[in-house]
């Protein structure tokens, strides 16, 4: 069995797929880089893999390993691939430069309680604590686009019209 040509082994159960045989992919495209390039078996293999990683919506892909004569060809077009499939080493990149911190604090600019009795009052609904981080942001993108409208009119001040 040790001589029998293989294209590859399955990324779970590393049961191997023999050439010219069906095999399943994630359709996630993380699943499919060229670094990872996960091939499965079978489909229960592939179910498996949904324990380690976080897809929302996901299915498995039926598709056919390449022939042995195509692998050949694929690996002389790509001299630093090993026979086993496996993409060529990574580059290792030199660590970028710490980010400047943002001299705008990043304060939450809502009034809670006034969010959620608005809310309580408008339909009767909760209101999560989590909501304010993102409200705060639609409301700083809105800020940045009155300061803005207001720079182009040559104004220091932003006024109601800046909004619209």
């Amino acid at each position: 069995m040790a001589d029998e040509p293989r294209w590859r082994r399955c990324s779970s159960c590393k049961t191997p797929i023999d050439f010219g045989g069906p095999y399943w992919v994630c359709n996630v495209s993380t699943c499919n880089r060229p670094r990872t390039g996960l091939a499965f078996c079978s489909v229960s293999c592939w179910d498996a893999h949904l324990s380690v990683v976080n897809h929302r919506q996901s299915w498995a892909l039926e598709k056919r390993a390449p022939t042995e004569a195509e692998w050949k060809r694929e690996q002389a077009a790509n001299p630093v691939a090993s026979e086993e499939g496996q993409t060529p080493p990574r580059r290792i990149l030199p660590t970028p430069a710490p980010a400047k911190p943002d001299p705008v604090p990043r304060d939450v600019l809502i009034v809670t309680s006034k969010l959620k009795a608005y809310v309580r009052a408008r339909a009767g609904f909760n209101t999560s604590d989590g909501v304010l981080e993102p409200l705060s942001d639609a409301v700083r993108a809105l800020c940045d686009d009155a300061i803005e409208k207001a720079r182009a009119d040559g104004r220091k001040t932003v006024l109601e019209r800046d909004f619209e």
